[in-house]
């Protein structure tokens, strides 16, 4: 096969060293590629090939070592790269536009992202030089810089004549020693996608473990896919109701693995109708929208057009608003289709004072007398035979007023429903986070059956640090020196820096987003003294927008204009995240304070439940940065007496103690 690598074949559609693909055949290396493509061979794939192939061999004459792969695979972002040469100690990633004239954006931030993908997820990438070069066979030659930071070059722009000397002029930044191919290409790739990129990949037919992390966190996630499927399948197999509590830290995969669930148990059996049911209304519509754009752009690649509004139905059914599930329900009082439920962040589900509230308002509904969980239990009660309900708590999440926590999902169980059989994470009798109610404990450490799987202890949404969410929550105890020694251990991997000046806070976004890295200003939706500084929290932003749009949109979260508050942003991510902080939470004499703005004024908060969701709603915003987060923390202004520089400053010093260094 003159010495051509087979073995990975998933990694790349071919693969040689550079000198023997000098010396195959331009034929057989098209039907090398043609063979591992999976879709309909366009004239245009075919034609692009060729070209690769020619401009290659013709570039690569002068290079006698080294080692070509063509279509190069990245799971994550379920691409592939034209081609990856490995010369010497340097990874070149290439993409090559075919006939172009001009060095587009939006490419450049495409090789940009695959240098990433690469430097962040594969194992063998790490701590190698990583060239991104786009190719536009037909531009004009351009001046480049051949600078690098943190082994990531500035991306080198090339058309088809000058990419040999563009490809020299970078080997002279090369130590001279060679990375070794065969184990480049054999090491772990451990991607950790965002919720958003999962949902896609799950939703196209991947399995969690190719998108997941091949490390703790993977295992954890497999090993609670498999325990909540025995769940399902005792429950169907022996004609029972059964309910099933999942916790995990923040950013450990609950929505990931509720999605997974969902989309497993449609697989098993079509007739399960398996939904997925989030009252979380930004991150139903981001997943959908996400879902449905996607699956046009596939279906257009694959020669298949379809229509937006035909991908959204089946995008919708797939993801559902809790709410209208309900609604529905009231309606009928027949066995709903789902056997199968995933409830997403269920500890939101309504009390029964807020949902009587509602029904009343709003559906003219005088005399509901149920909290939504005790309602939804009942709704999958009317199953003759048996059904699963999966929820998936977040321990100290509430951030609504109303909201019922875990609680009140065991008291409907506890009061109306004995014969289900519960199942639950040993965090939900252990920690108070949780479930604080001694009674309640003491009933279901007595009666239901408690899985270690049931819990997600390692977070995947930071991949740069495991501890984050454990460092935000010894700030928000006020336990400034343990959060200094875990500062100390996360930083160099995770900046988290405090300023001032708002502008310096942008600035620093811009600079550390490489790419098409998503970047993005957060505050409380209580934070109404950010207003004289352009940070409106009242303005209603479109989530699907800001999330999803590119950074040509002033709707996108790249401009810096609009905010999304924990209401916007909860249960999603984005890489680099800028946090406005106001005095609705403010640090004094020891310990946090918490009050809300009305008319003119401040009021303090007293009731303590208040006083928990304004803290939640903290850990949520602090919580959302995949790579990076600055704290912006206003100067305040005397002259505003809603804006006094006392409570700022204290608030600013709280955050230095905790050894977050300021720019």
């Amino acid at each position: 096969m003159n010495g051509s690598n087979l073995r990975e074949a998933y990694r790349s559609y071919y693969s040689n060293t550079i000198s023997d693909f000098l010396q195959d055949d331009e034929t057989r290396i098209l039907g090398q590629l043609s063979l591992h493509h999976n879709h309909a061979l366009e004239d245009l794939q075919k034609n692009a090939w060729v070209k690769q192939i020619t401009i290659l061999k013709d570039t690569l004459q002068s290079i006698d070592n080294g080692q070509i792969y063509f279509e190069f695979s990245i799971p994550r972002m379920g691409k592939r790269v034209d081609n990856v040469l490995i010369i010497n100690d340097l990874i070149f990633v290439l993409e090559f536009k075919v006939g172009d004239n001009q060095y587009q954006k939006h490419s450049i931030e495409q090789v940009v992202d695959y240098c990433l993908d690469l430097q962040n997820f594969h194992e063998g990438s790490h701590h190698e030089k990583l060239i991104p070069v786009l190719i536009s066979t037909k531009a004009e030659p351009i001046e480049n810089v051949f600078n690098s930071e943190d082994n990531l070059f500035e991306p080198l722009k090339a058309n088809q004549q000058n990419l040999s000397d563009v490809i020299n002029k970078t080997l002279l930044q090369s130590n001279g020693k060679q990375i070794n191919a065969t184990d480049w290409e054999n090491s772990i790739y451990k991607p950790t996608p965002t919720i958003i990129e999962a949902a896609q990949a799950l939703y196209k037919g991947h399995n969690v473990k190719e998108i997941s992390r091949h490390d703790a966190g993977a295992i954890n996630l497999s090993k609670t896919t498999d325990c909540i499927n025995n769940i399902i399948e005792t429950a169907k197999r022996e004609n029972k109701k059964s309910i099933c509590f999942l916790t995990g830290v923040p950013g450990a995969g609950k929505t990931l693995a509720g999605l997974n669930i969902a989309n497993e148990r449609m697989k098993a059996d079509e007739d399960e109708h398996a939904v997925f049911l989030s009252g979380n209304g930004p991150l139903v519509d981001v997943l959908r929208e996400a879902l449905t754009r996607d699956e046009v752009a596939t279906s257009k690649e694959n020669g298949e057009p379809l229509t937006k509004k035909v991908a959204a139905i089946k995008a919708n059914a797939f993801i559902q608003n809790i709410h209208h599930f309900r609604d529905d329900n009231l309606v009928s009082k027949k066995a709903p289709v789902e056997k199968v439920v995933v409830f997403d962040e269920a500890q939101r589900a309504w009390a029964k004072e807020q949902v009587s509230s509602f029904m009343k308002r709003k559906k003219g509904v005088e005399d509901f007398d149920m909290s939504e969980p005790e309602f939804l239990i009942s709704v999958m009660d009317r199953h003759e035979d048996w059904c699963t309900i999966i929820c998936l708590i977040g321990g100290g999440q509430e951030i609504n007023t109303g909201e019922a926590g875990v609680s009140e999902w065991l008291s409907s169980l506890k009061n109306n429903y004995p014969h289900w059989d519960i199942h639950y994470s040993n965090l939900i009798s252990r920690d108070d986070n949780y479930l604080s109610d001694t009674e309640l404990r003491n009933w279901v450490q007595s009666v239901a059956t408690e899985k270690h799987e049931l819990h997600l202890s390692v977070s995947v949404r930071s991949f740069r640090s495991e501890k984050i969410s454990e460092l935000m929550h010894e700030i928000l105890e006020a336990k400034h020196e343990r959060a200094n020694t875990i500062l100390g251990e996360v930083k160099n991997d995770f900046p988290i820096l405090i300023t001032r000046d708002l502008t310096t806070a942008k600035k620093w976004l811009r600079t550390q987003a490489k790419g098409s890295e998503r970047i993005g200003l957060v505050a409380s939706s209580g934070g109404r003294r950010l207003r004289p500084l352009g940070i409106d929290v009242k303005n209603d932003i479109s989530a699907p927008n800001w999330f999803l749009n590119n950074s040509d949109d002033i709707r996108s979260s790249y401009f810096l204009e609009e905010i999304a508050t924990e209401f916007d942003i909860q249960g999603l991510e984005i890489d680099w995240v800028c946090l406005a902080w106001d005095i609705n939470y403010f640090f004094k004499d020891g310990k946090w304070n918490c009050q809300y703005f009305s008319g003119t004024k401040w009021q303090n908060i007293h009731n303590e439940n208040d006083k928990t969701y304004l803290q939640n709603a903290y850990r949520v915003l602090l919580t959302r940065a995949r790579q990076g987060l600055i704290i912006y923390i206003p100067e305040g202004d005397d002259l505003d007496h809603t804006r006094p520089k006392e409570l700022y400053d204290s608030t600013f010093n709280y955050f230095q103690s905790c050894g977050l260094k300021t720019i």
